[in-house]
């Protein structure tokens, strides 16, 4: 829970909310975030094409701010998470990005992006974990393997499910090449072949199908790993419906675990989904948890509780489609049969 630990907090001396105009198709502009700072006494910071984020917030808390905001999506919650870990500053996570998952983990709600200013000003504020890909600090998770080679395409951001089912079909076909991704997993050494991984900063939540994909906790100092060797779309769809009810275990080769550290080999650079973010990096790959690296803020009147055990993340039609998706049936969800 994201109030675990919690404690309330003095309003910030000097808040700096920097705001990302592009994020969530304008979503600051609609929700006029620096009128709204400004009456909390924050000072508004919109981020300019060709500005460098890190250097902002480290050239901020230099000045003397003591508590940074960052309006935009997870991989802009990242760079700004990490500035603040390292100035030891509180972060305030408002939830001006597309889909916000570090925010609904952390109990905000994704509907009350002016609400979640409030933090500036009557906050909670507790520890929560980061962690690490090399030298990079990630909010919520690193994918491996196809889902990162989804996230590449320039097309992903505007149709999520419309790319899976144009590529997935192409990369996990009869005549895909093999993954070289190679790492220890419990039980068994040099687990190769993996076509999808993903590392995330605290597990998610797979075995209940009420808040499948959220994370109970952000301070359990451990990282989930999520690892398939599975070939075929239709195989990854199945994978995909069972996972959301917790019944993944049932299919072979799918393991799932937590660990502190975790290393991934390859023989050439792997493409990475980082927060969301393409990335292609050197191998080896190391993740590290980093426990309690971040004090993290939010409203004292937001709910401060992850969906995990409490909600439906995914829907039923996006789970129907991704069913069809090798079948190349109409996709047509339950409802409406």
């Amino acid at each position: 829970m994201a109030r675990r630990h919690a404690r309330p907090t003095a309003p910030a001396q000097k808040g700096l909310l920097i705001i990302n105009p592009n994020s969530g198709s304008g979503k600051a502009e609609r929700f006029n975030l620096p009128e709204e700072a400004r009456k909390r006494g924050v000072e508004p910071l919109l981020l300019e094409p060709g500005d460098d984020l890190c250097e902002l917030a480290h050239r901020a808390v230099t000045q003397g701010a003591d508590v940074i905001g960052m309006a935009g999506g997870d991989g802009s919650q990242a760079m700004v998470a990490t500035v603040a870990m390292q100035r030891n500053v509180a972060h305030i996570c408002v939830p001006a990005g597309t889909r916000n998952h570090f925010a609904l983990d952390l109990g905000l709600d994704r509907d009350d992006v002016v609400g979640a200013l409030d933090a500036f000003t009557d906050g909670v504020e507790r520890r929560i974990d980061l962690a690490s890909l090399n030298d990079r600090v990630f909010v919520n998770n690193a994918s491996l393997g196809i889902y990162a080679s989804v996230v590449q395409s320039d097309a992903y951001r505007d149709g999520k499910l419309r790319t899976w089912k144009r590529m997935l079909p192409e990369m996990l076909g009869r005549d895909a090449a093999a993954s070289d991704l190679l790492f220890d997993a419990p039980h068994a050494r040099d687990w190769p072949n993996a076509s999808l991984v993903i590392v995330s900063n605290n597990p998610y939540q797979l075995r209940r199908f009420g808040g499948v994909g959220t994370r109970p906790r952000l301070d359990s100092g451990r990282l989930g790993i999520f690892a398939t060797r599975m070939r075929g779309a239709g195989a990854v769809a199945k994978l995909v419906t069972l996972g959301t009810i917790g019944q993944h275990r049932r299919l072979g080769g799918v393991l799932q675990w937590s660990s502190s550290e975790f290393e991934v080999r390859a023989t050439a650079p792997v493409a990475v989904g980082l927060d969301g973010e393409a990335l292609m990096l050197a191998p080896p790959l190391r993740f590290v948890s980093l426990p309690g690296a971040l004090r993290v803020r939010v409203p004292r009147h937001a709910a401060g509780v992850s969906p995990a055990g409490s909600a439906v993340t995914l829907t039923r039609r996006n789970l129907w489609a991704l069913v069809h998706i090798s079948a190349g049936r109409p996709v047509q969800p339950p409802s409406q049969r």
